[in-house]
């Protein structure tokens, strides 16, 4: 037996936070397009990155 100690629930919080800002920003860029199937999987991929477009431009208007 090993004197090793695991942690396997320390994220939950976070994680659940996550899914919510998933299943919103999901929401969102699905309803922003047209319904098509295309559509509705590129609106899933782009709830997916969000935050790196919001950091960049955040990053952006910050610099100047």
């Amino acid at each position: 037996m090993s004197d090793r100690s695991r942690n396997y629930g320390s994220a939950g919080q976070w994680g659940f936070f996550f899914l919510l800002a998933y299943i919103g920003a999901a929401i969102y860029f699905i309803d922003r397009s047209d319904g098509s199937f295309w559509a509705v999987i590129l609106g899933l991929l782009q709830a997916i990155v969000w935050p790196v477009y919001a950091v960049y431009y955040g990053l952006i208007a910050l610099v100047g």
